[in-house]
């Protein structure tokens, strides 16, 4: 694998400097918790126990390099670096860094780190090393793949090269500790462990390294969890545990051990009780240490598996246990089924790496080589690590759920909330089979025999049933989402299992919110926005609009003509009526004789989201709800009175994401003046899945820079000083609603597929005459390319990369 040097590979997007401290590269698979990659090269946030941990740190685990030159006596030249950049400060903690940062120790003086998801390198620079070094750090990713692209393994890959004139001993050791059993951190910030844990030596199938797995507690059976750290190096020393002494005894054994040649002697042993303190008693940490001669001008590499197996967790979504609760029942995370432990992963790793990184690397590939401006593909990318964060999971059923978002130490928002993930598109188009699960899960369980459908799904996690009235724009979106889903997979039985279901929640919404029939909700209505609007308005106008489209075209699938031509009259009804009702001749409107009777209202303001039922409607290909000149002349107005191109001047009271200087789309205005007293709750606030949103509908309506400007701005706030460019935040962290983002590479490429008949087609919004891109259905994905040919005639070709088996 020597050949795949990450570095010359991720030139598409930006470099950061070890000062981008607010970089967390996640490392991790679909479902099973992750490790974050900083930009100085450490790793942070281990969130790998069902929950959120940011700001969670594993004692004593890191790199660290030796070198020598073999010589004896004066004639010796050793040298020592913990393998990450210098510690960035502020430095003003209580107590000083605890020993288990190892903070004292000499560290690389800079770093620059490159990362476009999956793929992350981190370049180590120093002047007094003799030896360049570089990690390169992935988790296998396969588009359409969701078991391969749901390992729970890190790879760490430490490249060295010589560029001297003299020979090197190199040795590179990872030390990692047994966090089995961890329970949390005490107020000192301790890490507390729930059991003892033991650290087993393992050699074999081509890996050398060390199993942790926890003690049984009190007479309690085994946790089940394990973790593990090896290496395919064949030349490598192990130290399984290091020593268990008093105070820092343990981490000076191993530094002295390791940096005088760079070999672990395998003993450990433990300290006699001799009344001195022991500190972190249940600790146990280990260590792996490939090494290598590298003669002058020679390169290698040092490879290292990160891995866990955590196959235990809650029936619920909150994993944590309440005092005087009742036992919740357990059950298993879906990843956890294919292995039997740690070290079971990290084999199974081994064996498949040469087919896992060609695959990963193909997407690499097709995705960044592709003509799609670099801020598009910013953003299409760095959104997809919502997937493999935390606020993601799948039990063992295979049924896929996602918070809205994470707080530090828990989910946000349970339920897969409809109303949020209306919004994500990036998990139809990968990985389809998973979104699918949310569908079925959505009208086979959580939607009642009258058609409302809970907008939290809880039911299949034995949670208390969410008790709020259903929300029109979640239930409406699943219902257009049903659709998508049919065209993306072309699996009729998807709609011969749920389609009547998806009927019954249409006629419901037909009836509970369009109490006249004409087409145009009137009642209340309950929304994304946590509030209610009244009467006649544009979200959810649009909303039921797309909903009838994609009922027509179900009900027709299920032979319900009638049913269809009911709905197809209800939606040219309401097209109609919305049009004329709502259009102010800028952009649609809500009418309200009295927009203070309620509150939370936006009246005769500018709506960012006033289109969202036409953007959900084009991606699924169901063409124009409304009439094409006025959705256009209503983006154009949204752009124009609601991206803020200085925040300096903006006041808003409410929660904020972006501010100063930057630049932003507020989720409403009111240009004409007529803002209610009390307006909608967010309505000044600026959303990154709503700016994707709007941008991309301006794309599909040929205002492409105007999308492209709203682009821009949300990924120079996520530019790794500010923000994290992989953690785009709205009520949490790694938000879903994030996701919308893949639909700017849909409406830049206009790529469609054609179900019946396989065909496929771009209309590309950009450079026609030389355009590609990566594309995805059902069941492959590979590059699409458009060219003019020396006649002037276009040209399209589509190279399929994968196919599922």
């Amino acid at each position: 694998m020597h050949s795949n040097v990450f570095w010359s590979r991720l030139e598409h997007l930006n470099t950061y400097d070890e000062t981008a401290t607010q970089i967390a590269f996640l490392l991790g698979g679909i479902g099973t918790g992750n490790i974050s990659l900083g930009a100085r090269g450490e790793l942070k946030d281990w969130e790998l126990f069902n929950s959120p941990g940011i700001g969670n740190m594993f004692p004593y685990t890191f790199f660290a390099l030796h070198i020598n030159n073999g010589g004896e006596g004066q004639e010796r030249a050793v040298l020592n670096r913990v393998l990450e950049s210098e510690i960035q400060p502020p430095h003003n903690l209580s107590h000083g860094y605890s020993s288990s940062r190892l903070a004292g120790l000499p560290r690389f003086e800079h770093s620059r780190m490159r990362a476009e998801y999956p793929l992350c390198a981190v370049k180590l620079e120093d002047g007094r090393v003799p030896v360049d070094v570089t990690l390169e750090a992935y988790t296998p990713f396969i588009p359409l793949d969701d078991e391969d692209s749901a390992l729970p393994v890190a790879i760490l890959r430490y490249r060295v090269a010589n560029p001297t004139d003299r020979p090197w001993f190199v040795s590179i050791a990872g030390s990692m500790a047994n966090m089995t059993s961890f329970s949390g951190y005490d107020t000192f910030g301790y890490v507390q462990y729930k059991s003892d844990a033991v650290n087993h030596r393992v050699e074999g199938n081509g890996l050398k390294g060390f199993l942790c797995e926890a003690l049984p507690s009190d007479g309690a059976a085994p946790c089940g969890n394990t973790m593990a750290l090896t290496t395919p190096n064949p030349q490598a020393s192990v130290k399984p545990s290091w020593y268990r002494g008093a105070w820092y005894d343990g981490a000076q054994d191993f530094w002295d051990d390791f940096s005088r040649d760079g070999f672990l002697n395998e003993e450990g042993g433990e300290a006699k009780a001799d009344g001195q303190i022991m500190f972190q008693k249940r600790q146990c940490i280990g260590s792996v240490a490939p090494y290598q001669w590298l003669t002058p001008g020679e390169e290698t590499v040092f490879t290292f598996y990160l891995t866990w197996h955590i196959p235990d967790r809650r029936l619920s979504w909150w994993q944590e246990e309440t005092p005087g609760e009742a036992p919740k029942p357990r059950t298993r995370n879906y990843y956890s089924l294919r292995f039997e432990n740690a070290l079971a992963v990290a084999d199974y790793t081994h064996r498949q790496l040469p087919r896992l990184e060609r695959l990963t690397l193909a997407f690499h590939e097709a995705l960044f080589s592709s003509t799609l401006p670099k801020s598009v593909l910013d953003a299409v990318s760095a959104n997809i690590t919502v997937l493999r964060s935390t606020t993601c999971f799948r039990i063992e059923d295979g049924s896929f759920f996602g918070w809205e978002g994470c707080f530090n130490s828990g989910g946000c928002c349970d339920g897969t909330c409809t109303h949020v993930w209306n919004y994500a598109q990036t998990l139809a188009f990968l990985f389809p089979r998973l979104e699918q699960s949310m569908r079925r899960n959505e009208f086979l369980v959580e939607t009642k025999k009258d058609g409302a459908m809970n907008f939290r799904a809880r039911a299949k996690l034995q949670d208390p049933e969410w008790t709020l009235p259903p929300a029109l724009d979640g239930q409406c979106g699943a219902i257009v989402r049903l659709f998508r889903e049919w065209m993306i997979s072309r699996d009729d039985g998807l709609i011969a299992q749920t389609g009547d279901n998806a009927l019954k929640a249409l006629d419901y919404a037909m009836e509970y919110w369009d109490t006249d029939g004409d087409g145009v909700p009137d009642s209340r209505q309950h929304n994304t926005y946590d509030i209610e609007f009244y009467g006649p308005n544009p979200l959810s106008a649009g909303m039921l609009l797309a909903a009838l489209k994609a009922g027509e075209a179900i009900a027709r699938q299920l032979g319900q003509a009638s049913r269809a031509d009911a709905y197809a009259a209800r939606f040219a009804q309401g097209s109609t009526r919305m049009d004329k009702l709502l259009w102010n001749g800028d952009y649609y409107v809500q009418r309200l004789d009295n927009v203070d009777e309620h509150p939370y209202q936006h009246g005769v303001g500018c709506l960012s989201d006033q289109l969202f039922g036409q953007f959900l409607s084009h991606v699924a290909g169901l063409g124009y709800i409304l009439p094409k000149e006025h959705v256009k002349n209503a983006l154009q107005s949204i752009y124009r009175f609601n991206f803020i191109k200085d925040l300096w001047d903006h006041e808003s009271v409410q929660r904020c994401y972006a501010l100063g200087h930057e630049q932003g789309l507020v989720l409403c205005s009111w240009p004409h003046g007529g803002r209610p007293r009390f307006p909608f709750v967010y309505s000044t606030e600026v959303w990154t899945g709503i700016e994707y949103q709007v941008a991309a509908s301006l794309i599909y309506e040929g205002c492409v820079e105007e999308g492209l400007d709203i682009v821009r701005a949300v990924r120079q706030r996520h530019d790794g000083y500010k923000r994290n460019p992989f953690d785009e935040v709205e009520c949490g962290r790694h938000y879903a609603r994030s996701m919308a983002s893949w639909a700017l590479l849909l409406a830049l490429s206009g790529f469609s597929y054609d179900r019946k008949t396989g065909q496929m087609q771009l209309n590309p919004r950009i450079q026609p005459e030389d355009f590609h891109c990566f594309y995805s259905t059902g069941d492959a994905w590979g590059v699409a390319r458009q060219w003019k040919d020396k006649t002037g005639k276009f040209r399209q070709e589509f190279t399929e990369l994968y196919h599922v088996p």
